[in-house]
């Protein structure tokens, strides 16, 4: 049974950082693309960023480029978002998600496994 924890969620305010992080469990992951999504309230849950596991090629949505870093931790099975200049507008649920097979994709429905998500709040 795969398992995607995520934990580093907070408030902060604009311009600052934070990482958040992903334990990830119950098999090996390296034939998966791992990824990072967002909902704000009232809207649609988004594509952040992805790699293929563990360290191989990203993509990064164009609101984050820049700014946002995707990597992972084969040896510890670990996800991570650093996420730097963050904006109010970057406030919301951030998810991890697996999806087998590591082409890259940025629809939800593409992935497999999901995590229960950690809030992120952006202070003006």
């Amino acid at each position: 049974q795969v398992q995607l924890v995520e934990s580093g969620g907070g408030l902060v305010q604009a311009g600052g950082s934070l990482r958040l992080s992903c334990a990830a469990s119950g098999r090996t992951f390296s034939n998966y693309a791992m990824g990072w999504f967002r909902q704000a309230p009232g809207k649609e849950r988004e594509f952040v960023a992805a790699l293929k596991w563990p360290g191989g090629n990203t993509y990064y949505a164009d609101s984050v480029k820049g700014r946002f870093t995707i990597s992972g931790d084969n040896a510890n099975n670990m996800l991570y978002l650093q996420m730097n200049s963050l904006k109010p507008e970057d406030t919301a649920v951030y998810y991890c998600a697996a999806r087998a097979g590591q082409a890259i994709r940025t629809m939800t429905a593409s992935y497999d496994y999901w995590g229960q998500g950690t809030q992120v709040t952006v202070s003006s």
